[in-house]
């Protein structure tokens, strides 16, 4: 008889990237639907990292994180938010963002604890929560409506996801994929929530330098009460561009760090040496760089917006991340997945169909949005620009 996968994966299956990016390839399209960059981030990190290299820090990093990137995530920390973290014992570097995600579930959900998230949610959440033993409860963000212009959650909804089997909450914000930035107010009813039922928080906030005008990145962890329950997440990939070096880190109080380092330590042990390096040297770049970086990609989001507007899409222009969502009902279509497969085919614009973030129970929710990526070069989004006029009117 065949082998079969454990049960703990058995029902997860292929990746839409995959798929989506498979037919990008085929049919020769350009792809805005994976979220990496096609250029590379700041030359002097490149060179620390090769610098590092040629300097002999190829051997294995201690697993916590190399104490120079450890200070420099504190040191942002206090910088950007005022929130001061002692990088001894409350940061810890993992392979990427996704790794302390995992880690974080791994290390402090129990089998039968109930883990909390907001639909649609960037696709790995959902498996974390199950190969831990947890049971994810799911509630929808409501698509912009002519009344509430942004996206949404209904408090009462949210409230009824919390009982004693609680253990934790988890929160994108920037949130891919809508680019939704959770406003001050809608924290401070997450935080009373989380403190009332004694719940953890895990923040992935790995788009927390991607943040538009009208908007602003509050962290969940500076709500009252919420220090000592949150584990607040970022990277190096969205902010610098380097997406592929898979350096992340997780903040978090003493005892919830140990969590997070007691499943680290036998996840992948330790990061790349010389790219944690680089990532040290990136986290200090002068404050122009980081308005720079959202001015930039500002520009992006407003040329690709446009161009979407003109095909007869209806856009939720985002506050935040290097994504847009896009009502695909205006050119006839009502299911996402077939839209972004006939984009990539016949158009060559390749799209990711947000269906993939829901689960079954609300993918109803997505079937008629598709997400599109900006983070590429100018020339690179006016050539899908130029495929996309052509639908101008269909």
């Amino acid at each position: 008889m065949p082998y079969q996968s454990a049960d703990r994966v058995a029902t997860f299956g292929t990746s839409i990237f995959a798929e989506m990016s498979r037919l990008a390839v085929e049919h020769k399209a350009i792809n805005l639907g994976q979220g990496f960059p096609d250029f590379d981030g700041p030359e002097g990190v490149k060179e620390a990292a090769i610098a590092a290299i040629r300097a002999g820090e190829n051997q294995y990093a201690v697993s916590m994180g190399q104490p120079a990137l450890r200070r420099a995530a504190a040191a942002h920390s206090q910088r950007f938010y005022g929130q001061t973290f002692d990088p001894d014992t409350e940061v810890t570097v993992c392979s990427g963002a996704t790794e302390c995600l995992f880690a974080a579930v791994q290390g402090l959900v129990n089998p039968g604890d109930e883990v909390i998230l907001f639909e649609p949610f960037y696709d790995s959440y959902v498996p974390i929560v199950l190969m831990a033993g947890g049971v994810p409860r799911c509630v929808p963000l409501h698509a912009p409506t002519a009344e509430q212009p942004r996206w949404r959650f209904d408090p009462d909804e949210l409230a009824a996801a919390f009982n004693e089997r609680t253990r934790m909450l988890i929160l994108n914000t920037p949130h891919n994929p809508t680019g939704k930035v959770f406003a001050a107010d809608e924290l401070a009813q997450i935080a009373a929530l989380c403190v009332q039922w004694d719940v953890l928080a895990l923040c992935d906030e790995v788009y927390e330098h991607l943040v538009y005008a009208g908007a602003r990145h509050q962290r969940l962890s500076a709500q009252p009460g919420m220090a000592e329950r949150t584990i607040t997440v970022s990277s190096n990939g969205k902010t610098f561009g380097f997406t592929g070096w898979k350096v992340g880190w997780a903040l978090a109080r003493p005892e919830l760090t140990l969590a997070v380092r007691q499943a680290h330590q036998f996840i992948t042990f330790s990061t790349s040496t010389p790219f944690q390096t680089a990532a040290a040297a990136a986290l200090a770049l002068e404050d122009s760089y980081f308005t720079g970086l959202a001015a930039d990609f500002q520009a992006r989001r407003d040329y690709l917006a446009a161009a979407l507007q003109a095909m007869g899409l209806r856009v939720s222009v985002p506050q935040g991340t290097y994504f847009i969502m896009a009502e695909i009902t205006p050119l006839g279509f009502d299911d996402d997945v077939t839209f972004c497969r006939w984009l990539t085919s016949e158009v060559g614009v390749a799209a990711i169909p947000p269906t993939a973030f829901y689960t079954e129970a609300h993918q109803h929710l997505g079937r008629t949005w598709a997400r599109f990526a900006f983070c590429k070069r100018r020339e690179t989004l006016e050539q899908a620009v130029a495929r996309l006029a052509k639908l101008n009117g269909r």
